[in-house]
């Protein structure tokens, strides 16, 4: 994603939201911002689930307060980038996004590859072949996340050695 995604939100959204800058991703389709938010501060014996419910409510509270503010900088933001943007917050271990794009994806299965969906959705994993396939490409993202990060690693290199080329 090019820097200057990153320094725009950087740029413009309020220094006291996160405790440091916001993380930002972006594909073609959608960029993604997610802050992180000073943790909760409870007793020394407050239960994990206390703990949980704490942090659910601090992003909970984070979400309305600034709820104006966020849909200003995504509007400008997709007037500049032309992209939709969804924004996120994490609170110790808790992480939730709260509106992010659901884009159709066309593809092509064979019968052995869509049985593998329908058996999904009989074993009651996923309500659709739709659901199923989204489930499948989850599942692959968490046990591949390595070759996954040095895959996209490599394509930023790829772009930067294109960018560089004869035809630019």
């Amino acid at each position: 994603m090019p820097e200057d995604v990153r320094a725009w939100f950087a740029a413009r959204v309020p220094k006291d939201w996160f405790v440091a800058p916001p993380e930002v991703t972006a594909d073609g389709d959608e960029i993604l911002v997610v802050g992180t938010l000073p943790d909760v501060e409870l007793a020394g014996g407050t239960s994990s689930d206390g703990r949980s419910a704490a942090r659910a409510a601090r992003i909970e509270r984070f979400r309305e307060e600034t709820r104006e503010d966020r849909i200003r900088i995504a509007r400008d933001a997709e007037r500049q980038f032309r992209r939709k943007v969804a924004w996120g917050a994490r609170c110790g271990d808790l992480s939730k996004i709260f509106t992010t794009l659901s884009v159709p994806v066309m593809t092509r299965l064979r019968m052995n590859e869509r049985t593998i969906l329908d058996t999904l959705v009989a074993g009651g994993v996923a309500r659709s072949r739709s659901e199923a396939l989204a489930w499948c490409v989850r599942l692959v993202g968490m046990h591949q996340a390595d070759w996954i990060k040095g895959l996209r690693d490599a394509l930023v290199k790829v772009d930067e050695i294109r960018s560089k080329g004869p035809l630019n």
